[in-house]
């Protein structure tokens, strides 16, 4: 499946705007995606290994939250995934600075996506 990865994040990933991985639901694709890059899991899950509640997730164009199995949705090679930070005000609750900043950059690109700018 392929991963859409925001913009300040892609300092993890040398630059790329996207990665595959071989993954067999939406959720072990975000775990894979953690396990190869370990730095990036403490912007993306809390300490108790829960999603950020500013970080969403898309799996082909849909909310993984209103999915029926949520993050335990199968996947195949041809699925995308997409990270979204939320607004700037769901994020200002967070104390990770850097999910703060991320939200904030990322309010365009999320606006970008709805309206199908990409």
């Amino acid at each position: 499946m392929n991963i859409f990865i925001p913009t300040p994040l892609h300092p993890y990933f040398e630059g790329k705007d996207a990665v595959e991985v071989d993954a067999g639901t939406s959720g072990e694709a975000l775990e894979l995606l953690t396990q190869a890059h370990s730095g990036l899991r403490k912007h993306l899950f809390t300490d108790e290994g829960k999603l950020r509640g500013f970080v969403h997730l898309y799996f082909n164009d849909e909310d993984v939250r209103y999915l029926p199995q949520k993050e335990q949705t199968s996947v195949t090679s041809d699925d995308t995934l997409s990270i979204i930070p939320s607004t700037p005000e769901v994020a200002r609750s967070s104390d990770c600075a850097f999910c703060i900043a991320l939200s904030l950059l990322m309010k365009i690109y999320a606006s970008m996506i709805c309206r199908n700018l990409f």
